[in-house]
């Protein structure tokens, strides 16, 4: 059983560390050492070539260096091969950190407040309670399921929305396509942690956004393909959304002139929501290389015709 990874060396070095102390049965190599691809049952990646696909002709699992599988093309890989995103437990950690604080920072009027600092004026904003405000999630997975419950202790009023049913102890949770005009309407601030498939690319559009109440506020953790950009903007400068928390665009980075940097209604960060634990993702991997070769399933396999 051999490993190829093909990512950040210096991560790799932790990696490969990891692997000689845990698993030393299991044979790690990147592309700067000879090898032979017949070898390779196991690649570790973020967006591998279709030339480096087509290489490796024992390959058995395509394993994401991160939450996300969209970045694969799934049309390079044999049917055979088995796609599995990382799960660990910083990622988890990072993300409901990094919801916390948008949540917070909108549910608080932070960008009320920056803009009043930048003009120097003194003006106070009457405090809504926590239990006035109505969160929403869409996707409920694990990251998620992980934010509703890291926000539950604020009293939030939290609902949730996903493509298929979902029972979470004090979340009302929606469900399918019907569902969602409903679940919009009660949402005063709106996360997306969805998946980018076909199905959710450009979910944040005007048609979608406009269902959400008049000063509602949105937070896209999830792709910057879920968002339509120009939608937004209008939806702010009309006053129909009172602000914006983006850690994801597309592309990435956005070019220097692009709107999203100095609009007043904004605040942007850099895809730094969540961000895999080189040691934790190491050895999640090898859990996961352990359970395929044992005939069980594999945490975080995705269906790889609905892209999750």
């Amino acid at each position: 059983m051999t490993l190829l990874y093909t990512s950040d060396p210096a991560r790799g070095r932790i990696w490969r560390a990891i692997f000689a102390e845990d698993a030393p049965d299991i044979g790690f190599v990147d592309p700067t050492q000879p090898h032979d691809p017949a070898t390779i049952r196991y690649l570790a990646a973020w967006a591998p070539s279709a030339e480096l696909i087509a290489s490796l002709p024992k390959l058995d699992v395509l394993f994401s260096i991160g939450a996300g599988i969209d970045q694969f093309d799934m049309r390079a890989l044999p049917p055979h091969v088995r796609v599995v995103r990382m799960i660990e437990p910083g990622i988890a950690a990072g993300m409901v950190e990094y919801a916390t604080m948008a949540m917070l920072a909108l549910h608080r009027n932070l960008i009320d407040y920056r803009e009043a600092q930048k003009d120097a004026r003194w003006a106070p904003i009457k405090l809504v309670p926590a239990g006035e405000r109505r969160i929403g999630v869409m996707g409920l997975g694990n990251l998620g399921q992980a934010v509703l419950q890291a926000l539950q202790p604020f009293g939030f009023a939290l609902s949730g929305w996903s493509r298929s049913a979902h029972a979470i102890a004090g979340v009302h949770c929606h469900a399918g396509e019907e569902a969602l005009p409903r679940f919009l309407a009660g949402c005063d601030i709106l996360l997306c942690l969805l998946p980018l498939t076909d199905e959710t690319r450009g979910i944040l559009c005007r048609d979608h956004l406009s269902k959400l109440p008049r000063g509602a506020a949105l937070i896209n953790v999830g792709r910057g393909g879920h968002l339509v950009e120009h939608d937004l903007l209008s939806l702010l400068d009309d006053g129909h959304l009172s602000g914006a928390v983006l850690d994801v665009t597309e592309p990435e980075p956005l070019p220097a002139d692009h709107a999203f940097w100095t609009h007043p209604r904004i605040l942007l960060t850099p895809h730094v929501a969540s961000m895999t634990r080189p040691d934790g993702a190491a050895r999640a991997l090898i859990a996961n290389i352990r359970r395929f070769a044992a005939g069980q399933p594999m945490d975080g396999e995705v269906t790889r015709d609905r892209g999750y």
